[in-house]
């Protein structure tokens, strides 16, 4: 049985595609993909780059009622991040940050302030507040991004998409 039920299964070739309101934790050598418009993804590795953690939030902050272990918001997401790290044993509060996404959808429509902006805004501000050290981010702009990361020294790999 899975442990963390809403998680995407591996495809056939190993690789942990990421869908929004996902969270994964694997080892080294481990493959996370996934595909960003206004969402965020926050990537989490322990400095010896031996464990790492991935989610996809939809929604910056705390889920509306009822939504009780929602991991498409942003605060029970980072919350299932550390839950996952600390079963493998890594200190969550001791990791490095990667951030990715917050593109603006509809620029035609908003301006700087959109939910793409929204989310950016918590993920870097929620990261401050834990200490965590964000190594590198690639958020806003009109842009979709794609994103892979193996787990271990090398930083994930993005590609922007302009809209």
């Amino acid at each position: 049985m899975n442990p963390f039920p809403y998680c995407s299964p591996l495809t056939s070739d190993g690789v942990q595609v990421l869908h929004p309101g996902d969270v994964m934790c694997a080892d080294n050598g481990s493959r996370f993909e996934t595909l960003l418009g206004s969402c965020v993804a926050i990537v989490l590795t322990d400095p010896r780059r031996t464990i790492g953690a991935m989610c996809h939030v939809v929604h910056a902050g705390a889920p509306i009622d009822g939504a009780e272990r929602n991991w498409a918001y942003g605060d029970h997401a980072l919350a299932a991040m550390y839950a996952q790290l600390r079963a493998r044993g890594i200190n969550p509060l001791m990791c490095v940050a990667y951030v990715y996404g917050g593109g603006n959808m509809f620029p035609h429509l908003f301006g700087s302030s959109h939910p793409g902006d929204a989310n950016s805004r918590w993920a870097l501000r929620v990261l401050a507040r834990d200490g965590i050290r964000v190594l590198f981010h690639d958020l806003g702009s009109a842009s979709y991004r794609r994103l892979a990361w193996t787990v271990g020294t090398d930083a994930p790999e993005c590609v922007a998409i302009p809209i």
